[in-house]
């Protein structure tokens, strides 16, 4: 047991996840093109159209699947930048900063999509809803993420600084999941839900599954890239940092 223990911790070094995602990179990206494939044929041709909102509700596909890996990865974001204050661990800061950009990205994939639904179904691209409300909040805070830790230049600093932003709002996720029971808004509520029945078509929630888990297998992927750079670009005077630059440049040179 504390041998199985040790080996899953040595990945908590950069230089012992760098390979590890390295070759993790190519599954993940083949898994996401393949789950999305077929998560778009069904919601986009197999999926019966619905009868008040017609073809529009489609977007719902994306619409919904973005909105919960933008919370999700803000809370995933959180409790890396946190594990990287509290026990000073430096591929756990890495992490939260690979994680930030492609929250930031669903998040505005959340906002644009509704924006795109709500014109037809509202008359609107844009309300003051408190659950648009709060997703856009959480845009700007992946947006103020972002740009302290890139302000500071050093990089214990920007990771404390960074930390303590994304800790402080991780407060909105909440709020943004449960707006629409604890405010009268526009928003229509939970489709899914783990106390109740779908309300959907089967074809229509294995669609919406199947590409919640493409972005997540998408979203595993970009991160382990931006992690892996990042990695090298802080500890590019280590040896291990110098090996895994000169393999690179051998394979290239190979091909």
């Amino acid at each position: 047991m504390v041998s199985t223990t040790w080996r899953f911790f040595r990945f908590a070094s950069p230089a012992a996840f760098y390979p590890l995602a390295g070759r993790l990179v190519p599954w993940f990206t083949a898994v996401a093109a393949i789950l999305a494939a077929m998560g778009l044929y069904l919601g986009l041709l197999r999926a019966p159209t619905d009868a008040t909102q017609g073809d529009a509700y489609r977007i719902i596909f994306i619409h919904v699947p973005a909105a919960w890996m933008s919370m999700l990865l803000y809370v995933a974001m959180a409790f890396w930048a946190a594990i990287g204050w509290a026990f000073n661990a430096r591929l756990a800061s890495i992490v939260a900063r690979a994680i930030a950009p492609t929250g930031a990205m669903f998040t505005f994939l959340a906002l644009w999509t509704g924006a795109l639904w709500g014109k037809p179904t509202w008359g609107a691209w844009w309300v003051w809803d408190a659950r648009l409300t709060s997703e856009l909040i959480l845009l700007f805070l992946y947006g103020g993420y972002l740009a302290l830790v890139s302000a500071i230049d050093d990089t214990r600093r920007a990771d404390r600084a960074g930390a303590l932003l994304a800790v402080v709002g991780s407060v909105n996720v909440p709020i943004i999941y449960f707006s629409v029971i604890w405010w009268n808004t526009l928003h229509q509520g939970a489709s899914i839900s783990v106390t109740a029945a779908p309300k959907m078509a089967s074809v229509m929630l294995l669609s919406m599954l199947l590409l919640t888990l493409a972005f997540w297998a998408y979203a595993f992927a970009v991160i382990f890239v931006r992690a892996r750079a990042i990695a090298l670009e802080r500890d590019n005077h280590a040896a291990w940092a110098s090996d895994a630059v000169g393999r690179a440049r051998v394979g290239q040179g190979a091909t």
